[in-house]
């Protein structure tokens, strides 16, 4: 299938729904243990589904997960790919941001990259600094576009005044449970300034889809849908609003997809918004900073 997109009032256009790989190829450091092949696979599997939108990091695996989304991009066409990675919080400095970057093309054999995204606020480190190496990677053609990841809504605000290039994606944490970002006024600011938030785990890595509550129950009797299949299609709906989650299935991701095929009505979205049981407020994995 073709993934539907969304755009910005100044054009930009990304997938309403994208490929995490977190956690492929190892966590924090490569994992020697880890099955490179099936991940490659599913990588490649994805793409030949129709997922153009690849996220991943150099946090990931220590760099390692780069290196084996680079070995699935082998033999497709690079400019039908919307490929993101990120610079680490540690990183973030003006040098380490432009040697970052340019080791992370490196390891996923590409010159370029569609987005680039801070991983995380840095307190430490100016961030008019790492703005200023971002805008260096857009102005060499080594990034096309520039974004921030688990950012708050003032950080946002603060990085955006410091670049003559537009701030296009805060990635964050956000799923039916976990509404940070609207708690905190963040999804509102990116709908106001024409930014996407990008939620990720839009299913909670599967915990919102035990002890079904009856609100969601109801809207999967009603559309004939799984819980993956609205929890997804919520996030969606919803104004600037994208989401990417990882998967090595073939079946869930086929089911993650069937998700993008439907609308639901106004009223059931914010029913969900609304009548969602025990919501919480702080992220559980990485709260925004």
């Amino acid at each position: 299938m073709k993934i539907p997109t969304k755009k910005l009032k100044d054009g930009f256009e990304m997938p309403i729904y994208g490929l995490g790989t977190w956690q492929m190829g190892g966590r924090n450091e490569r994992d020697l243990n880890n099955d490179d092949e099936a991940d490659i696979l599913a990588i490649r599997n994805a793409i030949d589904a129709g997922i153009a939108h690849i996220d991943t990091a150099e946090l990931y695996a220590n760099g390692y997960t780069e290196i084996l989304v680079g070995k699935a991009l082998v033999g497709y066409d690079r400019s039908k790919i919307f490929l993101v990675s990120k610079v680490q919080q540690k990183n973030l400095s003006y040098e380490n941001i432009l040697n970052s970057c340019k080791q992370s093309l490196e390891r996923l054999g590409t010159n370029y990259l569609d987005l680039y995204l801070l991983h995380r606020y840095n307190k430490d480190i100016p961030l008019q600094d790492s703005i200023r190496a971002l805008d260096k990677l857009v102005e060499d053609g080594l990034v096309k576009h520039i974004g921030v990841c688990n950012f708050n809504k003032e950080h946002l605000a603060e990085a955006q005044s410091y670049t003559k290039n537009k701030i296009v994606c805060d990635q964050v944490h956000l799923n039916l449970m976990f509404r940070e970002p609207e708690k905190t006024g963040l999804l509102e600011y990116c709908q106001n300034n024409d930014i996407f938030l990008n939620a990720w785990r839009p299913v909670g890595k599967g915990n919102l889809l035990e002890n079904i509550p009856s609100v969601l129950q109801e809207m999967c009797d009603k559309y004939n849908k799984t819980p993956s299949q609205i929890a997804i299609n919520w996030l969606i709906a919803q104004p600037n609003v994208i989401t990417l989650s990882k998967t090595r299935n073939s079946a869930h991701l086929e089911e993650n997809l069937g998700a993008l095929e439907f609308e639901m009505d106004t009223g059931d979205i914010e029913r969900l918004r609304t009548e969602y049981p025990n919501q919480k407020y702080i992220s559980d994995a990485v709260p925004l900073e």
